[in-house]
């Protein structure tokens, strides 16, 4: 008996060749998009694009039709507001800068979608992630670096449970993306050529503070003070969801030599301004997931990356509390931002990951 996959359909090149290549492979293909865009005006959501917009479940349907499989919408709004939108939002006017892709992945493309589909009979869901999933010789299931390094997306999947990983499908993650394209072709897929989607769907001006104003216009704290690390003012900014750690550009302050944001201070509504580029050597994250590893009872030497372009750095991963593991690197690294996530590797697999808080 055929094993029955559903397969998250973004309209996106990767995720219809993830269709097409398990349909290859003898599975009983179910091609579904997640319904996610909050306005039910057409015009509204067809401005979202990417995996939002409504072009989305045109281009998937137009696909499933060339492959001969089963198409379905399903609304997961509800559950893309509370876990992804909501927690943005409050994430910015913590002082935190959040990635939403994470906490998509994990409580919507894949828990919410799992549980539907299981409960439609599936046996797993698949997507067009570049990563592959592996067992590890100590029984556990682990994320594991795709065959291409430029695409590689394992950062943003650290997150998900064993449970999840041992019900996933992940086929592109052993091509190349121009192998992937040449497949959509050569198999007359509608969507061979449709470029990659690169913004925050939800917010595909890029404009995040002017989003957080209009979700949350009573919790705004407005303007504020740049300040020095000893607590001198320096000027006036716009309000602490317009900054990052790690900032140079757009701050507005006329030093007369380059500065930078080290530090966001929601409690005083401050900015805190660096003459230095920063550089740390350390790092404290928590709320850990434990991907290749069950524990980490001992310091481990484990490859680290602190954002998703990060090429990754040498750290000491040392477990200090329940939900809290200290790294120190072995050269500084820029930019360690609350609120991003920190993800440890062993060579090529996913040994965990966690919330960078300090």
């Amino acid at each position: 008996m055929k094993k029955r996959v559903v397969v998250g359909m973004s309209g996106g090149v990767d995720s219809s060749v993830a269709a097409y290549l398990l349909k290859e492979q003898g599975y009983e293909v179910i091609g579904v998009t997640m319904q996610i865009w909050q306005d039910e005006d057409k015009a509204a959501a067809e401005e979202n694009g990417g995996c939002c917009g409504l072009s989305a479940v045109e281009d998937a349907r137009r696909v499933a039709q060339v492959l001969d499989i089963p198409y379905y919408v399903m609304n997961f709004k509800k559950e893309f507001k509370e876990n992804v939108m909501d927690y943005f939002v409050q994430e910015y006017l913590a002082g935190r800068t959040p990635n939403p892709c994470i906490a998509c992945n994990r409580y919507v493309k894949w828990e919410a979608l799992l549980k539907r589909s299981m409960e439609i009979g599936a046996d797993y869901i698949a997507t067009g992630h570049y990563a592959r999933i592996s067992q590890l010789q100590n029984g556990r299931f682990a994320i594991r670096n795709s065959v291409t390094a430029s695409k590689d997306q394992t950062y943003a999947l650290y997150n998900l449970t064993q449970f999840q990983l041992a019900h996933t499908l992940m086929p592109v993650g052993d091509y190349e993306k121009d192998q992937i394209r040449k497949l959509a072709q050569e198999n007359r897929l509608p969507v061979a050529h449709k470029p990659d989607s690169q913004d925050i769907c939800f917010v595909p001006d890029g404009d995040y503070a002017s989003f957080i104003e209009q979700a949350a216009p009573d919790k705004i704290p407005g303007e504020g003070n740049f300040v020095t690390e000893d607590g001198t003012i320096l000027g006036k900014h716009k309000g602490i969801t317009h900054y990052t750690v790690g900032q140079r550009k757009g701050l507005g302050l006329s030093m007369g030599h380059p500065v930078f944001v080290s530090q966001l201070r929601p409690e005083t509504n401050e900015v805190v301004i660096s003459d230095s580029d920063v550089f740390r050597t350390e790092l404290t994250c928590n709320h850990i997931n434990f991907m290749g590893m069950e524990s980490l009872p001992a310091p481990r030497r484990l490859w680290a990356k602190v954002r998703y372009a990060h090429r990754g750095q040498w750290c000491i991963a040392r477990q200090i509390a329940d939900d809290r593991i200290h790294c120190e690197f072995e050269n500084p690294v820029r930019a360690i931002t609350p609120g991003q996530a920190v993800v440890f590797y062993d060579g090529e697999y996913v040994m965990g990951g966690g919330t960078i808080i300090s």
